[in-house]
């Protein structure tokens, strides 16, 4: 199945309503006295439909009430970005989208203009990553993708890549020493997710968008598995793909407190926060 058709806007509260009463009375007593896990979400859209509809300084207000600790945030255009950043450069870790506005999807590594507008963002603005850009298979080699996976070893930044497996291998092929965020974990299998951690030493994981890692509170034993192996290797993130799922962030925070509970603290916290804080806010310090 394309990993696309999961992008699918009837998909709304059912997704993240796995964070019910049922599964939130799995949090241990202890747990619940503590103040509420902090998130840092790495995978948030701030693209013109959503600004159109919800100020910077409101969109800002939701995260905040999330309890979010840090937001990557990428856009099409990257001003709502740098809209983001400006009202609150403590939160928000910018990165940067090859996409200019929605339709580019399918198209943009076959767009040469492309290189020179990341070009220009980038000795403008700091960012933390290049994406998150769709990219699978052989599109990987295009010279425009090549030039991305440059840049983003000029700039010493991460590459938030949608792909398939075979485009992150080819990624690597191109520069082995690249640090790849692999959205949604490539909607791949736990045992391939392994697999490709194991085999990547600069690999990293976010687990935007998938349900199938937990459910009522319990996480799947596959998936206990790559985190217990690979503590350090997982963020999380919500994917606000369409501006209505901005309302879901608190929600989808809730849910991600829930299923962590289910997993050894010491590994909860870092797939909730500090592997995010680890991995990218440290790019952005002067």
């Amino acid at each position: 199945m394309n990993p696309l058709n999961m992008h699918q806007p009837a998909i709304r509260r059912r997704d993240w309503l796995l964070g019910t009463a049922a599964s939130l009375a799995t949090l241990s007593q202890a747990q619940a006295a503590d103040a509420p896990l902090p998130i840092f979400d790495a995978h948030l859209h701030y693209s013109h439909d959503a600004w159109e509809k919800l100020p910077p300084k409101d969109a800002v207000a939701l995260l905040r009430k999330a309890g979010l600790k840090r937001a990557m945030v990428s856009s099409s255009s990257d001003e709502g970005t740098q809209m983001l950043y400006a009202e609150a450069p403590d939160l928000i870790i910018p990165s940067l989208r090859p996409y200019r506005k929605r339709g580019e999807l399918g198209t943009w590594m076959h767009d040469a203009s492309v290189v020179g507008m990341l070009e220009q963002r980038l000795e403008k603005y700091k960012y933390a990553a290049i994406g998150e850009y769709h990219i699978y298979g052989k599109d990987a080699d295009l010279p425009v993708m090549r030039k991305v996976v440059g840049l983003a070893k000029q700039y010493r930044i991460f590459l938030h890549s949608h792909s398939d497996a075979d485009a992150i291998e080819r990624q690597f092929q191109q520069d082995p020493g690249a640090r790849i965020l692999w959205a949604h974990s490539g909607f791949d299998a736990p045992e391939k997710v392994r697999a490709m951690l194991g085999q990547y030493p600069n690999l990293w994981c976010d687990l935007a968008f998938r349900s199938d890692h937990a459910t009522m509170g319990r996480v799947d034993p596959g998936w206990r598995a790559a985190f217990l192996a690979y503590p350090d290797r997982f963020v999380v993130g919500t994917d606000t793909f369409t501006p209505e799922r901005w309302y879901y962030i608190g929600e989808h925070a809730d849910w991600t407190r829930a299923w962590l509970a289910d997993v050894p603290r010491d590994v909860a916290e870092r797939i909730a926060y500090r592997n995010g804080e680890a991995l990218f806010a440290s790019l952005l310090k002067a």
